[in-house]
């Protein structure tokens, strides 16, 4: 769901020399746009680069059911929690098809899960903000669901082949996710003062984590020219931010919400809106794991493994009494 926030590679890694006639083939057929599947040649750190951001991607989907799993039980009708509950289905689906996409690398689920659950591996910044009412639901389905799309559907033309094949579904299911939340929204700016204060206010703490999602500027982005180049990524982090502050500003002049940026205007000469700036220090620290609730998202994702062993404990005795038949 939320990849290029977190394109820092880890520092230590070991530096490869490749072949060069098979990085030479590699490369052009990176350039003519041709998929890289499992059993082809990769470059190492190709290969790393991919394992990072597909890993990152899946532990952001799951650790996003999080934050909207609390209100299903407060939701305020049988509809809200029906659709918050295909919602929350749907993006630990996202996190399957992607952990089995990063399989194919050679890495394996159990690695990916340790390295979340010691703090290794990252995941999106943006679910280490609280949900302090029904409108925040609203407002990570339109903002955050909303921040994804412009991220993830440049990567159904990503070069590695099971990674861009993923995202065809998974793009498909967070344009309902983007929908539901602007419908929440939209009905409760249609509602009582009350519940028009409270879209304002998830607005109002929803917009800066949101535009933070796509990462840091590009010039402090040291693997974008590498990710552009082996068609990884499409777009950089400030083309794709600026796409999603053109697109989502009309969207809240039509809710009647009012983004909070007094330097926000539209650049008649440019063709898009001029926006202020982000507190980089906020979104570093949150990237530390310094977000309001960060350790909370933890604790809760390492207690919810440690709850469901009994269930993978039972699918592999299952398997193996299949396999042991199989086998006599």
């Amino acid at each position: 769901m939320y990849t290029t926030e977190l394109d820092k590679s880890p520092a230590g890694q070991p530096v490869t020399i490749e072949d060069p006639e098979l990085l030479a083939k590699f490369e052009a057929r990176v350039a003519a746009d041709d998929f890289i599947e499992p059993k082809d040649w990769m470059p190492e750190a190709y290969r790393r680069t991919l394992v990072r951001q597909i890993s990152q991607h899946a532990h952001s989907e799951i650790v996003g059911m999080l934050p909207e799993g609390n209100w299903l039980t407060r939701a305020p009708s049988l509809k809200r929690k029906a659709i918050l509950l295909a919602k929350i289905q749907d993006e630990g689906g996202h996190g399957l098809y992607l952990y089995c996409a990063a399989e194919t690398l050679g890495t394996s689920r159990e690695e990916m899960i340790d390295a979340l659950h010691s703090g290794k591996a990252k995941y999106s910044t943006i679910f280490n903000y609280p949900t302090l009412n029904w409108a925040d639901i609203g407002a990570i389905g339109w903002l955050v669901d909303g921040a994804a799309i412009m991220n993830q559907v440049p990567l159904q033309r990503t070069s590695y082949g099971p990674y861009a094949r993923a995202m065809v579904r998974i793009c498909k299911e967070e344009s309902f996710h983007q929908r539901q939340g602007y419908d929440l929204l939209l009905e409760m700016v249609n509602g009582t003062p009350e519940q028009k204060a409270m879209a304002q206010d998830a607005l109002n703490r929803w917009w800066w984590p949101a535009l933070m999602m796509f990462g840091p500027p590009d010039e402090n982005s040291p693997n974008t020219a590498q990710s552009l180049r082996w068609r990884i990524k499409r777009e950089t982090n400030d083309e794709l931010r600026q796409k999603f502050v053109d697109a989502t500003v009309p969207q809240a002049d039509l809710l009647g919400l009012s983004v909070p940026d007094p330097d926000l205007k539209w650049n008649e000469e440019r063709g898009h809106y001029d926006f202020g700036e982000i507190d980089w220090a906020e979104f570093y620290a949150v990237v530390k794991g310094q977000g309001p609730v960060a350790q909370e998202r933890m604790s809760e994702r390492r207690a919810a493994w440690d709850d469901g062993a009994w269930v993978r404990d039972a699918a592999d005795a299952h398997a193996a009494k299949h396999a042991a038949r199989a086998a006599a």
